[in-house]
């Protein structure tokens, strides 16, 4: 097989259309809930297993960080209070004998502290990266590994969109949030527990002021964030249809300069511009008002702390608490909703991050290929002698194609296929590769079954050139070589030539080192299928399978590849798809497909004596050509 991007097959399950196939469409998937949170956050957990004692570390970190923190508001009113003794036991008028060591003992141990926890909070951020990257790059390969045992339909069937989104997007949002979100969960509630008993062992009056916020500040985190998250889902999904429109666009402009639609295009985009506006602002908004509104409640706690706390420090209320307790409290009070916003905003990132998660092992648990058999055969030294025996084939078990479909094709011999859109003649020879499974009867090739053997072998005996040209980011040389594993320069160059295409190579600034770029837009529809024909020459394999190989070049160029075709299938068996039935009148044995059965078989002039379906095709055909 020479190109890795397989052709949709005639009768294969329609691709979804519109703009759901753009990766940014998928973005949007990320802020919905998940089906199932637990089972796959156990899943999710099972790629962390191999990291649990980094993770024990630093969980054990967060906690000391979180400790030291809280513990910072207490020591600070303890130097507080040592100032406000030194001055109240100062006569009038006389210097305070401030004790400057004890203070000095304080801050030298806040220092220290401050330092160790900066410290940790390095060092965890550091372990939980590498967690975070051993955990995505498991699971990268896990989906890259994936995809090559997928078979073909579930490409047919799948948006590639949906498949970049989900192995970009959705691993990506499932990294950031490993990496940010699982720290901060443990210190924001070791913060508000050690920061709830710290001020229990100072005061519980204050303590009672300080908690008795805590309900408003828990309403006015889920109030806006209920209403932001459903703005914000739509602003994702808005921005990935503008996004596809773009995109269409672009792939689309000669279309739509040519059919004056410019306005028309516009006057799509504006609307959906409008609804990515009107999104983006609700979304904004609600996410610009929590913290304003987080502060005005800390704010209320800060006041009401000054007053129960000056009132308390007065003696007016019974026994008076230190003026250190009453600066550590207004401290408190200012950090104490922080980690209840905290909290709220990591569950709803939960969310997000167990759909991602939910999506990549929805990928990773699709249906596979049919194993191979565990005694499946190399296919060496093929001759090509090919046996379709009572085949049977649906796309779905209540949509059959082929039933009992027979073909026999003997080596050497070129085989045309024709036969009106949809007639089954791309899936016939996807049969032929095993890019899908029959229902039934079997395919023989040299009178080996070919679910007896290695896939990789059955399609090292296969050349496959399509209709739809497929080339990568690279040089022209890089393209061709792609035929062949080990390829020298003088056989891309023996091949290239047999292809004609060294004619329009050798003129490039470049030569065969010129860059395709990523679309091969910087050279001619024309020149790419030479390129693909030139691959498929360097392969050398001993069946080629030509779906409408010439259908892009022009005249004088099909006569050019007709002969170096003529040349490259000699000896080798040839499966030709045709829709110019021109280009295959000297084929062996001509097959005449319609509705997944073969109503006519035979030679070119043997099916225009019959005076049946094929010469009528020819006749429609030649009629208008002329």
């Amino acid at each position: 097989m020479t190109d890795k991007k397989q052709p949709s097959s005639q009768n294969s399950p329609p691709r979804r259309g519109g703009f759901g196939g753009h990766p940014a469409a998928a973005l949007m998937s990320g802020t919905e809930k998940p089906k199932n949170m637990r089972k796959t956050l156990k899943k999710l957990a099972a790629y962390l297993r191999p990291s649990a004692f980094s993770i024990v570390i630093v969980v054990a970190f967060a906690v000391l960080t979180s400790i030291f923190a809280v513990l910072g508001p207490m020591f600070l009113g303890q130097a507080t209070d040592i100032l406000a003794r030194s001055v109240a036991d100062s006569a009038p008028g006389q210097f305070p004998n401030i004790d400057f060591y004890a203070i000095g003992r304080i801050l030298a141990f806040l220092a220290v502290l401050f330092s160790v926890t900066s410290s940790l909070v390095f060092l965890q951020g550091y372990i939980m990266a590498g967690v975070t990257q051993k955990s995505v790059f498991k699971m990268r390969q896990d989906i890259n590994a994936k995809l090559n045992r997928l078979p073909i339909k579930y490409f047919d069937k799948t948006p590639h969109g949906d498949i970049l989104s989900r192995i970009s997007n959705d691993v990506d949002n499932i990294a950031n949030t490993l990496q940010q979100s699982l720290t901060q969960v443990i210190t924001s509630l070791v913060s508000l527990i050690g920061t709830v008993i710290i001020m229990l062992t100072m005061n519980v009056t204050l303590t009672i002021v300080t908690v008795s916020f805590l309900p408003l500040t828990i309403f006015i985190t889920v109030f806006v964030a209920k209403r932001s998250q459903k703005h914000f889902r739509n602003n994702q999904r808005e921005l990935g249809r503008i996004n596809g429109h773009i995109e269409e666009f672009c792939s689309g402009f000669p279309v739509v300069k040519a059919y004056s639609r410019e306005e028309k295009v516009l006057e799509g985009f504006g609307e959906i511009n409008d609804k990515l506006y009107a999104a983006g602002y609700k979304s904004q908004f609600y996410s610009g008002v929590i913290m304003p509104a987080l502060h005005f409640v800390t704010n209320l706690n800060f006041i009401a702390v000054c007053i129960i706390g000056g009132l308390l420090a007065s003696g007016a209320w019974g026994a008076a608490v230190s003026v250190g307790v009453v600066q550590a409290f207004l401290m408190y009070s200012r950090q104490f909703s922080f980690p209840i916003m905290q909290v709220a905003n990591i569950m709803n990132v939960m969310q997000s991050t167990a759909a991602s998660a939910e999506r990549v092992f929805e990928l990773l648990a699709e249906s596979e290929e049919v194993p191979e058999l565990p005694n499946a055969t190399t296919l060496t030294s093929p001759k090509g002698v090919v046996n379709f025996e009572n085949v049977r084939f649906g796309y779905t078990d209540d949509n059959i194609l082929f039933d009992n479909l027979n073909i026999s094709v003997e080596q050497g011999q070129t085989v045309a296929i024709v036969g009106p859109t949809g007639a089954g003649k791309t899936t016939l020879v996807n049969l032929l590769m095993r890019f899908y499974e029959i229902q039934g009867g079997k395919i023989l090739i040299d009178g080996q079954n070919i679910t007896n053997l290695t896939r990789g072998s059955l399609r090292d005996s296969l050349g496959m050139v399509l209709q739809d040209t497929w080339l990568f980011n690279g040089t022209i040389l890089d393209n061709i070589a792609y035929g062949r594993e080990g390829a020298t320069p003088e056989d891309v160059y023996t091949a290239a030539k047999q292809a004609h295409v060294d004619n329009f190579v050798r003129v490039l600034p470049n030569g065969y080192d010129t860059i395709l770029n990523e679309e091969a837009s910087n050279i001619s529809q024309g020149q790419r299928q030479l390129i693909t024909i030139a691959r498929a020459i360097l392969a050398d394999p001993s069946i080629l399978i030509l779906d409408e190989a010439t259908s892009n070049v022009d005249t004088r160029t099909e006569v050019l590849i007709q002969q170096a075709m003529g040349k490259l299938m000699q000896g080798r068996t040839s499966f030709v798809i045709a829709h110019r039935l021109s280009t295959i009148k000297n084929a062996n044995v001509i097959l005449v497909m319609n509705n997944g059965s073969i109503i006519e078989q035979g030679t070119h002039a043997e099916l225009l004596s019959k005076n049946g379906f094929y010469a009528d095709l020819y006749r429609s055909q030649f009629a208008g050509t002329a």
